[in-house]
């Protein structure tokens, strides 16, 4: 049994909520008293509800966020109707900002917005108490983060063994870039890294390898980026993982050195470059110098092992089409291992909002509130482009194209290559999620012969990479671009899909 209990529904179970161990670990004497629930949006609110509700709690604090806000308000809902003696607080970053908008925070008796780590534990001493505060928005101020217990200890050795596990240096953003909620952000406030270094050593010899940082400007400090990189190449193993996201003008020379020391599959750095248009990145406040993010790219492409994701909003205020191809160009020129498209979102609070009216901004009205035309990019092209980065994920980033990718664009520009690929697919199939990979790649041999690549180099081009992704299996279509003895050797279909399904027992085989 448990008088709180903290909750909220996670993507995919993988991941677990920081946020909720940054609760708990600050409840103080009421620490004892508390269990966290986590669900997923696969799991139906009913049965989540019906969890919450098996520890007798007398309050729920429930995080609220873009990607489960539709689930969260059926969650509250059920609460509501089933345990209104329960008291229902909500926080986190979806019900922070115009909170009275929102149905689901008529649903609650109390919302917490901001930081909610000590307003919610004095909530919560109130409540129990039996006073609870008679208004029910509680604006949380930043808490000074030397007096914050940190929530490492709460991360169970399952978690540790089988999930993601969360880490943060600092808070905040120094920049000031409008589709985010960074950037109403006062400044970046660091943790004090002695501890925090503590909390990190204490997370290895419990045996966790993957540590993802969540602050926006890793690097923004060069003392606390470089003492944060020297610790983990001095405890350097098989198997560590660390992900940071990076600022992609920012990377000074002692930063360069420690990079260039991790080895392959260490390090991997989110570069958000979001757009090269410089009008459109000033008109957003996103200051980069775009020399200098081109520069710090090739540097760690060409003399780094680091893992490179970066990422480009499609559907910023006054950038076009034309605009937007010339950027994702750009960026493949400078070959980053992946390029992630997004649809320009309008996050609750953020300061976009201000270019609604002058460039025609409309965005959906339900969560993730993403762009669905703009005064330069109509709503027929912006479907092209979600259909775009969808191809863009299944053929670009997924790594499975590698030798036959660059036949796609040998005569015409990436943008144009993937684009045009990316009509023809969704008016052969309709829906473009859940192709298969065999079907994927047949569709694409007859996309780069319809466009005039020899046929036998297409093919033997999508023979290798199906021989490195899934060695076991060779498409029936594919076999006749290899060589005859290495048909006999593979044994026909039957075999292949035997090898296949041994493979996929014993998780040898990749996807």
């Amino acid at each position: 049994m448990a008088d709180i209990v903290l909750a909220t529904l996670n993507a995919k179970w993988i991941h677990a909520s920081l946020g909720l161990r940054c609760l708990l670990a600050n409840l103080g004497e009421l620490r004892g008293r508390a269990e966290i629930v986590e669900g997923t949006l696969q799991e139906r609110p009913l049965d989540f509800v019906e969890r919450l509700l098996a520890h007798q709690p007398k309050l729920v604090g429930l995080g609220v966020y873009v990607w489960n806000a539709r689930e969260s308000e059926l969650v509250a809902e059920t609460l509501a109707r089933v345990a209104p003696e329960v008291t229902l607080v909500l926080g986190g970053p979806e019900v922070s900002y115009e909170a009275d908008e929102q149905r689901i925070t008529d649903l609650a008796d109390y919302v917490v917005q901001g930081e909610g780590e000590l307003a919610f534990a004095e909530l919560c001493r109130a409540v129990l108490a039996g006073t609870p505060p008679g208004e029910r928005r509680i604006r949380a101020t930043p808490a000074d983060l030397r007096a914050l217990r940190t929530p490492y200890a709460e991360y169970s050795d399952a978690d540790l063994r089988q999930r993601v596990v969360y880490v943060e240096a600092s808070r905040g953003c120094a920049f000031s870039c409008e589709f985010c909620l960074s950037a109403l952000d006062e400044r970046v406030r660091e943790f004090p890294l002695e501890p925090f270094l503590a909390d990190l050593e204490a997370l290895l010899a419990r045996g966790l390898l993957h540590f993802k940082f969540v602050d926006r400007t890793f690097n923004l400090s060069l003392a606390s980026s470089a003492a944060i990189l020297e610790f983990f190449l001095a405890r350097a193993r098989p198997g560590l993982f660390l992900h940071f996201e990076m600022i992609p003008d920012r990377l000074p020379q002692r930063l360069r050195e420690l990079l260039a020391r991790f080895p392959a599959g260490t390090v991997q750095l989110e570069v958000g470059i979001q757009t090269f248009d410089e009008s459109s990145a000033r008109r957003i406040s996103r200051v980069q110098h775009m020399q200098r993010v081109e520069d710090n790219l090739r540097f760690l492409r060409e003399h780094t092992s680091v893992h490179l994701h970066t990422d480009l909003i499609a559907g910023l205020p006054g950038e076009d089409l034309a605009s937007f191809a010339r950027g994702f160009d750009r960026l493949v020129a400078l070959r980053p291992h992946e390029i992630q498209v997004g649809i320009l979102k309008r996050l609750r609070g953020a300061p976009i909002a201000r270019h609604d009216r002058e460039f025609d901004q409309r965005y959906s009205a339900h969560p993730p509130y993403e762009v669905l035309s703009t005064g330069a990019i109509p709503f027929a092209q912006m479907q092209r482009l979600r259909r775009f980065a969808r191809v863009w994920d299944l053929i670009g980033n997924s790594g499975n194209f590698v030798e036959s990718l660059p036949l796609l664009w040998s005569s015409r520009t990436p943008f144009e290559a993937v684009m045009d690929f990316a009509d023809e697919l969704h008016a052969r199939l309709g829906a473009l999620h859940g192709i298969q990979l065999e079907r994927l790649s047949s569709a694409l041999l007859e996309h780069l012969v319809a466009q005039g690549v020899d046929r036998q180099r297409a093919g033997r081009a999508l023979l290798a990479d199906h021989s490195r992704v899934r060695p076991a299996h060779w498409p029936e279509f594919l076999r006749e671009f290899a060589a005859d003895g290495a048909r006999r050797r593979r044994g026909g279909p039957a075999r292949a899909r035997a090898t296949a399904r041994q493979s996929r027992v014993h998780g040898e085989e990749r996807h």
